[in-house]
């Protein structure tokens, strides 16, 4: 059982207030993994007080010493690698091959990109006679998802650090102690008391609190649209700075001329990747009829030797998903694609054969998708893909931009001034030609409803700055 009813407030480990505990449930075994503290409004409270008092000295530290900040943190974050893979494995029920090459680097790739981002970073320009500066905007708010829970989490808090703001993170209620993990780490690596406060609870409550607090200069927030709506809403009583990342329905557009086995390999991995529980998952696959027969029977192929089970077997390369609730909500949206007229191709609902406990699900394939049909529309958070036939290439980035989405899209063929065409023509803030990996430099952030503001590097490091211009400064 791992026990951790305590808040990270000031530099210290505290009781809440409330006194009361929520359990977390293990999503493989269906049993209680451990407990948390169930935060208040009064712990949010005292969460921002400390980030208050700190907030100038914070911000006026030289950038020397936040590099140097950072680069403990990397150091004390590597000591920690096998419990961060252990309670990643633990509660959000990902491989333990993923917990690793996935969700325990992309912590250790925030830390560092964020402390190499500030070698070139300009906080300071002089424009004729003046001054244009870039300052830390004050305490910031940050909430964060369960379906990565370093990834998300250490992109916000490098970018935070790096910028010299301090935070009030509350991490999701699912995967928590991962961030109970972080907050030891930052202990160890002598963050200053109060630029990092950690407060565990339901959002209803803390997450509200948050958003809502006159002290609180930004928030942000990655997480489905409904919690995004209320953040922004609670923020924009008092105009807080927001940067959201809200979940996607990304298209991945494979031409004519692709070597069809390596196309169907790859679209598999993007769908069932982490369960499916990926904001930038290619759940819309987008192919030409011509290919339609000879794709569906590779695709077919690769989804059915998805080796599905235990997170902790070796081999294993999709565990379960992350809660009943979630396992609920993908069984709903797999009967709503057959009722509304999809042919279901592989999988459908029910758990895999011989899992009958844990929230598995089988990995499912639909084609004869209609782009106007809910499979098609809603993020689903699942491994379900949704096959859709084009005639031509402009059919075919119509289809793609017909989301109220646009976080990704992607793309493999040969023709070069094809790819560009498409890649230019997707409305998304992030497009991968052919399966390039890119660099963690790049923004990242979407379109439309998948958000406002970017994140990772440079980017990221600007979302938690105001720009302040001093006219004469150098008359």
């Amino acid at each position: 059982m791992r026990i951790n009813n305590q808040q990270f407030i000031n530099g210290e480990w505290v009781d809440s207030t409330s006194g009361e505990t929520l359990d977390v449930i293990n999503p493989a075994t269906e049993e209680v993994l451990g407990t948390i503290a169930k935060g208040t409004k009064e712990d949010v409270d005292k969460a921002v007080e400390a980030a208050k008092n700190v907030y100038l000295d914070f911000r006026n530290t030289p950038v020397k010493e936040r590099q140097e900040l950072l680069d403990r943190i990397v150091t004390e974050y590597k000591k920690r690698k096998e419990d961060i893979i252990d309670a990643i494995t633990d509660e959000l029920g990902s491989p333990r091959e993923l917990s690793e090459k996935t969700h325990y680097e992309r912590g250790v790739i925030h830390f560092t990109e964020a402390r190499d981002a500030l070698d070139d970073f300009q906080f300071e320009e002089k424009r004729g006679e003046s001054l244009v500066m870039k300052e830390a905007i004050g305490v910031s708010g940050l909430v964060t998802p369960w379906n990565f829970p370093t990834n998300q989490t250490s992109l916000k808090l490098a970018a935070a650090f790096a910028a010299g703001s301090p935070v009030v993170l509350k991490p999701s209620t699912e995967t928590p102690f991962a961030a109970v993990i972080l907050a030891e780490i930052f202990e160890a690596a002598g963050v200053p008391k109060g630029v990092f406060n950690l407060v565990n609870g339901e959002g209803k409550t803390v997450g509200d609190a948050l958003s809502s607090h006159p002290d609180v200069r930004m928030m942000s927030f990655t997480g489905s649209g409904g919690s995004g709506a209320k953040i922004m809403e609670n923020s924009s009583k008092d105009f807080k700075k927001v940067s959201f990342e809200l979940g996607g329905k990304s298209p991945y557009i494979i031409l004519d001329d692709v070597d069809v086995d390596e196309a169907a390999k790859s679209a598999v991995k993007l769908v069932f990747n982490n369960t499916g529980q990926v904001c930038t998952a290619a759940t819309r696959t987008l192919i030409p009829e011509s290919i339609k027969d000879e794709f569906l029977e590779k695709a077919k192929q690769y989804m059915a030797d998805v080796k599905v089970g235990d997170p902790n077997n070796e081999g294993v390369e999709m565990g379960p998903l992350v809660s009943k609730d979630q396992f609920e909500t993908v069984q709903e949206f797999i009967e709503k694609g057959i009722e509304e007229g999809a042919e279901l191709y592989f999988g459908g609902t029910g758990k895999p054969e011989g899992l009958e406990k844990g929230f598995y699900v089988k990995p499912t394939i639909f084609t004869n998708v209609e782009n106007s049909m809910t499979i098609a529309q809603e993020e689903i958070f699942g491994p379900v893909m949704s096959i859709i036939t084009y005639k031509d290439l402009d059919e075919a980035i119509k289809i793609a931009n017909d989301t109220k989405y646009g976080l990704a899209g992607y793309v493999m063929g040969q023709d070069k001034e094809q790819i560009k065409k498409i890649a230019r023509s997707i409305e998304a803030g992030s497009i991968a030609i052919n399966d390039h990996p890119g660099s963690s430099d790049l923004p990242f952030g979407g379109y439309k409803q998948s958000g406002i503001g970017r994140e990772w590097g440079d980017y990221g490091i600007e979302e938690f700055l105001e720009v302040k211009a001093i006219k004469g400064y150098y008359a």
